[in-house]
């Protein structure tokens, strides 16, 4: 996905999360954290402060939200630690870019095996 279309599904979801908070059967519920569709799964991880992580997969894809904390801590090791990083921004940062690349060919080890 380009920029662009990173922004519409991030605007999208924002929409969904707010408009299904008030919609819920279920008191207390603050959040969704996975959207189910017949060809793929939509999982996110939402930090303390908001900030929104997805990831697209296969349906029944398992471990994702392990790998959504993985790609939380990579955020903040190396995108908050970026002094030319602004928030609200799309991310620039290629230490990110890097780490990130190995923690899903790494992930994608251990759920394949290859």
């Amino acid at each position: 996905m380009d920029t662009n279309d990173s922004l519409r599904v991030a605007s999208l979801w924002h929409s969904m999360h707010a408009i299904s908070q008030q919609l819920s059967p279920t008191t207390g519920c603050s959040e969704i954290e996975l959207l189910e569709a017949d060809t793929f799964d939509l999982h996110i991880f939402q930090s303390l402060t908001g900030t929104k992580f997805f990831v697209v997969c296969e349906p029944g894809t398992q471990h994702m939200e392990a790998l959504l904390k993985v790609v939380y801590e990579l955020y903040t090791d190396y995108v908050l630690n970026n002094p030319f990083y602004e928030t609200k921004m799309p991310i620039r940062c290629e230490l990110f870019d890097i780490n990130l690349t190995q923690a899903i060919q790494k992930d994608r080890v251990a759920l394949l095996g290859r």
